[in-house]
């Protein structure tokens, strides 16, 4: 079995609100990138492919991969427009052979070993998975006009996160399928936001909802960092 992790940091970060992208902000101590990292590089993930901005590559591989020792970093790509361009391009860098496929946001810094245990073995059975978690709060579907329209039931609503788990020549498969019929995609009104998408748009492969954590949160704006602070504290 052969695992590979795709991890992406080519977002701009701009609701960040800072000069550093947001994936190389110090959060105690150590650049937001290096956690996700970390777990990975002492995982049983056997691969893991960076996808950063245009122009990172050389910054990334000296600053972070190089200074803090991560052996397992086998590419670091330039990721493109979108998220799913980043993506395709990240699963088209790992090795041919891989099994499974473990696509993460850099930005969540608090993915641990055992969610990537539970993730694993859903994977063997499924195919298709991500981490998720139960909404708390009442969810409201809003009309055009701003006003509620629906109240979804809570016990059937999650929140989706990383990493997502695929068998890997599926999703890599897909995801080709994906950037090849971009444009029929777009003229439908379809925006990709994830990759459990990707399965659910181009397959009848189910894609199984697996307990991340509810600390198992993603950085993308200043108020995130306090509370990082504090997950880190506990």
């Amino acid at each position: 079995m052969k695992t590979v992790a795709v991890v992406l940091a080519a977002g701009s970060g701009s609701r960040m609100k800072t000069k550093v992208k947001k994936q190389y902000l110090e959060v105690n101590g150590k650049p937001l990138i290096y956690y996700a990292l970390n777990v990975f590089e002492y995982s049983f993930i056997d691969e893991v492919v960076l996808v950063v901005s245009p122009g990172d590559v050389d910054f990334v591989q000296r600053d972070i991969v190089d200074k803090f020792g991560f052996k397992k970093v086998t590419a670091i790509v330039e990721g493109g427009k979108q998220r799913y361009h980043s993506v395709c391009i990240g699963l088209n860098a790992a090795s041919a052979d891989a099994d499974y496929a473990f696509i993460h946001d850099g930005a969540r810094p608090f993915v641990n070993m055992a969610m990537l245990n539970r993730l694993l073995d859903a994977v063997k059975s499924h195919r298709a998975c991500v981490a998720a978690m139960p909404v708390k709060d009442t969810i409201k579907i809003a009309d055009e006009n701003g006003f509620s329209s629906q109240t979804p039931n809570r016990d059937r609503v999650w929140m989706i996160q990383t990493p997502q788990v695929f068998d890997y020549s599926l999703i890599r498969e897909l995801y080709n399928k994906l950037i090849d019929e971009e444009d029929e995609i777009l003229s439908k009104g379809i925006n990709i936001t994830d990759d459990a998408m990707v399965v659910e748009t181009f397959s009848d492969v189910k894609v199984k909802l697996v307990e991340g954590s509810y600390s198992n949160i993603k950085i993308t704006t200043p108020e995130d960092i306090p509370a990082a602070l504090a997950i880190m504290g506990e």
